[in-house]
């Protein structure tokens, strides 16, 4: 029931879109190429044609770098506020202030730090990444049962065995979760990142298609990023479901 429910859903929005193109014929003779047949056939023809294949890994690979560096970044930090009060009200402050700045106000300086390239793509992404994974890792600590770690320390646990045996088991769900939201971010954030002159990458390809006015391939890539991020934020649902079903039993 759920999965026809999903796949109406889906069916109202191509619906809704083929209506809406068709309304925006009498006013423009493009929208014809913005249509849902001349966007999934250029899509067909992208994807036969395998032009599409490098710019999707290229993108992918930096979406999954700049993750992983998020997650090496943000857990630590994450864990050392969860158990620090002091340290916790010291960086709250400065920390809610560069949450709240846009990664992308941050595209000159990235570039004149890092030059054009890889470079400012992986900081930007990993600025926008790492607020997520800090807040929800520093939150499961806080929410971890002090008993325990009591229990821990009367068995003479280690600090090791107390961080891999009980804080992060413990906190796991909350670093899913962080991550879950650092996906959707970060895939948002992508996108005007690859127009920084690089020269492979789904947002470098949308430009190109400007360039061109190819705009049903314009149309193709960006149903391809959707589909693309859509099944990214389902298999952190997925990771988030399968932990917290592992809990339970």
């Amino acid at each position: 029931m759920q999965l026809l429910l999903s796949l109406g859903g889906l069916a109202a929005l191509i619906l809704a879109w083929g209506l809406g193109a068709h309304w925006l014929q009498q006013s423009s003779a493009l929208a014809s190429l913005l249509s849902p047949r001349e966007t999934f056939e250029s899509l067909y023809q992208l994807v036969v044609q395998n032009q599409l294949t490098l710019h999707t890994l290229t993108s992918m690979k930096r979406v999954l770098v700049s993750l992983a560096l998020a997650l090496v970044l943000g857990i630590p930090i994450g864990l050392a506020i969860g158990t620090s009060r002091a340290l916790e009200n010291s960086t709250s402050s400065a920390f809610q202030f560069l949450r709240m700045i846009s990664p992308l106000s941050w595209m000159p300086i990235a570039v004149m730090m890092f030059g054009i390239g890889d470079g400012p793509i992986y900081f930007l992404l990993t600025f926008a990444a790492v607020w997520p994974i800090i807040l929800n890792t520093a939150a499961g600590v806080r929410q971890l049962d002090p008993k325990w770690l009591m229990l821990a320390k009367s068995l003479s646990a280690t600090r090791r065995e107390m961080l891999f045996k009980i804080v992060l088991p413990g906190i796991l769900g909350h670093i899913l979760t962080g991550l879950r939201l650092a996906i959707g971010i970060v895939w948002i954030v992508l996108v005007p990142c690859e127009m920084l002159g690089v020269s492979s990458g789904l947002g470098y390809f949308i430009l190109d298609t400007r360039d061109r006015l190819a705009y049903s391939e314009l149309m193709a890539v960006i149903v391809l990023i959707g589909a693309l991020g859509f099944a990214l934020d389902g298999l952190a649902q997925k990771l988030c479901q399968r932990w917290s079903h592992t809990r339970k039993a």
